[in-house]
């Protein structure tokens, strides 16, 4: 389990992860949208994810949707790292209706994302666009490549959700664990 806390000018955010969890989660940003993601990574995830984000939503979202991102990242990175017995590649294809998105990780200690989704506007009072800025801040501080690609789709809050399933499924099957796996790299380190 990892506890971290982090504390600037602009957002105050307390995080509690247990990767090897079932999807237990107490989550509070202030930001009902990001809320509702975030929960439904962790519960896809199988990580128990307690986090509280006080932002200053006064200015607008970002701060916050980026900030949790790195703490998020930073923790990941923490519970992760070295794979040890873990599977390390993982990937999935998340459907929402219309929306598919695929999203292929690999736990390489070297950040890296791919993002080619079409989402553009507001859900409710979120900037769609913050889901991008979310998923760079966590992949480059959990030190992971990451591609996440749509299918298809035209509802956004269906593509943003399939985004946050389809990473958690895949960073999921990424962790599972392999005793015969040891180092997954045949380099002998990540």
């Amino acid at each position: 389990m990892i506890t971290l806390q982090r504390e600037t000018k602009e957002t105050a955010i307390s995080l509690t992860l247990h990767i090897d969890g079932s999807g237990e989660t107490t989550i509070a940003t202030g930001i009902g949208f990001f809320d509702h993601m975030l929960a439904s990574f962790a519960k896809h995830a199988h990580f128990d994810l307690a986090l509280e984000c006080k932002g200053d939503l006064y200015v607008d979202f970002h701060h916050s949707v980026e900030d949790v991102g790195i703490v998020l990242g930073e923790a990941l990175y923490k519970a992760i790292f070295p794979p040890h017995n873990r599977e390390r590649f993982g990937d999935s294809v998340v459907v929402m209706d219309e929306a598919a998105i695929s999203c292929a990780l690999d736990l390489s200690n070297r950040p890296f994302l791919v993002y080619e989704v079409d989402l553009d506007g507001k859900i409710g009072e979120f900037d769609s666009e913050l889901v991008e800025e979310f998923f760079r801040a966590l992949v480059f501080n959990a030190k992971i490549t990451c591609h996440i690609v749509q299918l298809r789709g035209r509802n956004r809050h269906h593509i943003a959700e399939a985004c946050f399933k389809a990473f958690a499924v895949a960073l999921r099957r990424a962790l599972r664990f392999d005793e015969q796996a040891g180092m997954p790299s045949t380099k002998g380190v990540l």
